[in-house]
């Protein structure tokens, strides 16, 4: 409710276009869930086909639940360094993510489970410390390699929940498929926007920031049809280690 508000607000324009405030290291969490390392985390391999369909929704709340700490982080941290489009772009990008999340904790709640029943990783913020000083790395990581492995692999899922007969879930990610589509592109006409700034090559650039603040390194299957339309071209991602 608070990031969608604060979108409305945006784009009613009763913010200013002000960002002298520093961003917190840490945004705030709820009690539950209990944050794990992701080496601690329980195997999803366990249980019916019911409960495994929970545990997996789960995850996938939790990281749109993450990805709206990530827009706001995104534009109070860097927002005053770009034309004010940058910052419309990513307000967008923080109510959608929590306009899926919400579909998603609605979904869990009509299979008879909620948002924090189960432990989950704070991972995916670990990729926000470690890019917290530098625009472009934070471009270069979270839309244009995180978001961007969600383009590789949802479509998958939506098969996998088709064929366990859950139509309702699988249309829901489709619909979260379609829109990352547009985040990771955000990330890829920003992150090119700030490379001329810079006055360095965007594919290089990229690949020498991935291997600086990525690790585990990229792995096909890459969709890339999905990534050729959000901007994030063959040149980017092939051949890197």
């Amino acid at each position: 409710m608070a990031a969608r508000y604060a979108a409305r607000q945006w784009r009613l324009g009763r913010l200013e276009h002000d960002f002298s405030i520093s961003m917190p290291d840490q945004p705030a969490r709820p009690e539950k869930p209990e944050l794990l390392f992701p080496r601690d985390m329980p195997r999803r391999g366990k249980g019916t086909s019911l409960t495994k369909r929970i545990a997996l929704i789960h995850a996938l709340a939790h990281i749109e639940f993450v990805a709206i700490d990530l827009a706001f982080d995104m534009i109070g941290r860097f927002a005053g360094q770009f034309p004010r489009e940058f910052a419309d772009d990513w307000f967008r990008v923080g109510a959608e993510e929590a306009m899926h999340f919400v579909l998603l904790d609605r979904r869990l709640r009509e299979m008879g489970s909620f948002y924090g029943a189960h432990p989950a990783h704070d991972g995916l913020w670990g990729a926000a410390k470690e890019t917290a000083h530098d625009a472009s790395a934070r471009l270069a990581i979270v839309p244009m390699v995180l978001e961007a492995r969600g383009l590789d692999i949802t479509l998958d899922t939506v098969e996998r929940f088709k064929a366990q007969g859950d139509n309702v879930t699988a249309k829901v990610l489709k619909r979260i498929y379609e829109d990352e589509i547009n985040h990771v592109s955000y990330g890829t006409k920003w992150f090119e926007f700030a490379c001329a700034n810079l006055n360095k090559s965007p594919h290089r650039h990229w690949k020498n920031l991935v291997k600086t603040h990525f690790r585990g390194g990229l792995k096909p299957p890459f969709n890339d049809s999905a990534r050729h339309a959000a901007g994030l071209t063959r040149e980017y991602y092939y051949g890197i280690e």
